[in-house]
Parts: structure tokens; sequence; C-alpha cells
């Protein structure tokens, strides 16, 4: 799988809002994952984001959204032979850290995202990529911290072939965040 990061902390970057209207706060209401007119574009989704913000997650999830990619898209870019990327879909997942002390400043969140790529490369799936952008995040009315915007995309000679890769690819993404269920504790990458 393709990956890459990088650090968007400029004043003048987006910032992760987790105070938007409409939040649905999945870690403490994980039944209303339904609500998320995104699992109707990407059923896969629903376990992805339930998984993210369950109490063993290093992250917590604040926004997500899924669309179709209009432009262009080059084949090199996502691991995939040109016949195989006519058609492409993406999505973001907004990623805000379960503890105050996981990515106190830039050098840390860096490191995690580096990690991850790194990961998430070592994953055997072609016709996708995954770029995580670190950014500041508002967590709260005065509560700031740093956030991850995790973009997946995927591509397939057909809609159907890309949306199915594009949950794979989410589920790998996802796979690679959490812990592994082992007798042995293994930190995540993004910790």
């Amino acid at each position: 799988m393709e990956a890459d990061w990088e650090l968007e902390l400029g004043s003048d970057a987006p910032i992760i809002d987790a105070n938007w209207p409409g939040f649905i706060d999945l870690r403490n209401s994980p039944n209303r994952i339904a609500d998320l007119q995104e699992i109707q574009v990407l059923p896969a989704l629903a376990n992805i984001l339930v998984r993210l913000n369950a109490p063993t997650s290093p992250v917590w999830t604040a926004k997500c959204d899924v669309w179709q990619v209009v432009e262009p898209i080059d084949p090199y870019e996502l691991d995939a032979a040109p016949e195989t990327a006519t058609h492409a879909l993406a999505c973001y997942i907004d990623l805000l850290p379960r503890s105050d002390q996981q990515w106190p400043i830039p050098p840390r969140i860096a490191a995690a995202c580096k990690a991850a790529c790194e990961r998430l490369r070592t994953v055997p799936l072609g016709c996708c990529r995954v770029d995580l952008v670190a950014r500041q995040a508002s967590i709260a009315p005065g509560i700031d911290d740093l956030g991850i915007t995790a973009y997946i995309t995927a591509c397939g000679p057909e809609d159907t072939a890309a949306r199915h890769r594009l949950a794979a690819a989410a589920t790998a993404f996802a796979d690679t965040l959490l812990p592994a269920a082992s007798p042995a504790p293994t930190a995540s990458p993004l910790q």
C-alpha cells in the first residue's frame, strides 16, 4: 500500500474541529453509527469507525467523509495499472488522540505519522494509498491539541471495484492503528 505523511501546522492551515454541529460521539454512542450518511456510501466504514472509537483505541474520530474522485488520477500514485485506475473513491477520517500526552508536540505527531506510514507500506494492497496530515485540532472550547486527518484513496476499473478497494484500504488502515489482539501488549504506531 502506498502511504505518506506531512505536517500542516501553519496559521493558515485547516484545523480539525471536534465541536462541529451534528458531531456524533461514537466513543459514547457507537449504536448511532447508522446516523452517519457516509455509512450509506461506504458501509464498511461503520465497523472501522466503531473500532477507531472503542475504549482500547489510541484515537477517536471527529469527522469523516466519502466522495467520488472526479479529477484524473495518477495510477502510479495508487500503485495501480492504468486500466485499473479509471474510477476512484476517497474518504477522510479526522483522528484525535485519546490522551493529551499522546501527541503533545509536533515531533511526536510526526514520529507517529512516520511509524504508521512505514507499517502501511508493508500491507500488500495495491490500487490505493493513505495520506496522513498532522494538523491543529480544536477538541473542545478552549482545548486545542494536535490531530491527524487520514485521507484514503482507492481505484478500480469500475465504481464497484473502487468501492471494494477503498473498504479494504480503510480496514487495513484501521488494522495498523489498533493494538493487536494478542497476549503480549503491543503499541499502536500512533502512540
